[in-house]
């Protein structure tokens, strides 16, 4: 079974991002995010450039944003999961294999069935429990 990225692309937004939706994600896809009480749940779909595959990444922010580590203040509502460092966000991917031959392979999988997988590992609350908001905005002091 080898699907093409358009064929994916179109079950995601049909079969996945609706569901995500009714979970209370908003904006578009690949990047959606969820505003909770104490910080944005952010959530991207991330393709391999060989094609072929892609992981689903996710992570949290304030509810002021994010700082990146070059001073680049992101508001919440225009926040990505690409925008928190690497290592503050989490992969979500099919299977724990090195490399990308674990990420969702739907140039050998159909791509409703990897649709269904996707809805199953994040239905799972757990997955966010580790993961901590980052860049809260620092109140600008002025110089005494």
């Amino acid at each position: 079974m080898s699907s093409s990225r358009t064929d994916m692309e179109r079950e995601l937004k049909a079969g996945v991002v609706p569901w995500l939706r009714a979970m209370g994600f908003r904006g578009a896809f690949p990047h959606l995010r969820r505003r909770g009480d104490s910080a944005i749940d952010l959530l991207t779909f991330q393709f391999d450039r060989h094609g072929g595959a892609f992981i689903v990444e996710i992570a949290r922010c304030s509810p002021e944003g994010v700082v990146t580590p070059w001073g680049k203040v992101i508001s919440a509502d225009k926040a990505k999961a690409w925008d928190v460092h690497p290592s503050q966000r989490k992969r979500i991917a099919a299977r724990s294999t090195p490399g990308t031959e674990g990420w969702f392979r739907f140039d050998r999988e159909a791509p409703e069935q990897i649709a269904a997988l996707i809805r199953a590992k994040l239905a799972d609350e757990n997955i966010w429990r580790d993961i901590e908001p980052v860049g809260r905005l620092r109140q600008s002091h002025s110089p005494t």
